[in-house]
């Protein structure tokens, strides 16, 4: 795929969706921090169903770390992995408290320190919440970047570093969102809406049991 592919792609994909943001409720980095931990193998609504209920008792390192691995388990044991997540959780909690006087760390080094936070999750915090032009490669990223062709490879981090050295900058800070909600309810995994799609014409991927709908 040549540049001005490239380009086309990400101009039609800002035109839908001028201000593309996360779907996790947060109102402050530490919000989103715990939000995008517990949302590894979760979904969004479900992560939001937990913090809707969690944020209004504890949504700070020092409220959540008093209450412990069992009081943090009532509020998200409806969570897949719950038990290690609230594990990770507190410990993160201590060391921001420890280390960072209640705030989230703003380097990837800092962030990866901590438990319970990847690669995937440090370039989330970074992008969404301190505006970082971090490419967080999940698994819709993961499959429109290689279905599409805009940035083949075998692994996330290939495809995260080759989103990242061929998306043109001004597509940087919102390249994250935009594949990212493209993948989740347009490019899905098992039915593609590929007649719907606003990007179809621009694609290598083409479905057999399709061809005969994309124009």
């Amino acid at each position: 795929m040549n540049k001005g592919i490239r380009t086309n792609i990400y101009e039609r994909l800002r035109a839908g969706n001028p201000h593309p943001d996360t779907e996790l409720n947060y109102q402050n980095p530490f919000e989103l921090l715990i939000a995008v931990i517990l949302s590894a193998q979760a979904t969004d609504i479900g992560v939001n169903k937990a913090t809707q209920k969690l944020y209004p008792v504890a949504n700070d390192a020092q409220s959540i770390y008093a209450l412990g691995e069992t009081g943090l388990k009532k509020y998200i044991r409806t969570i897949g992995l719950y038990n290690s997540k609230a594990a990770n959780i507190i410990k993160t909690c201590k060391i921001i408290l420890d280390q960072y006087s209640g705030e989230v760390p703003r380097t990837r080094d800092e962030l990866e320190a901590l438990p319970g936070v990847g690669r995937k999750t440090a370039n989330v915090v970074l992008n969404t919440a301190f505006g970082e032009p971090t490419i967080a490669v999940d698994t819709h990223i993961f499959r429109v970047s290689n279905r599409t062709g805009m940035a083949k490879g075998k692994t996330p981090l290939e495809v995260e570093r080759r989103l990242t050295r061929l998306t043109p900058e001004q597509f940087r800070k919102d390249a994250h969102h935009w594949l990212l909600l493209h993948g989740r309810y347009v490019c899905k995994a098992r039915k593609p809406e590929c007649p719907e799609c606003i990007i179809r014409d621009l694609c290598e991927f083409r479905p057999k049991t399709r061809a005969t709908n994309i124009r």
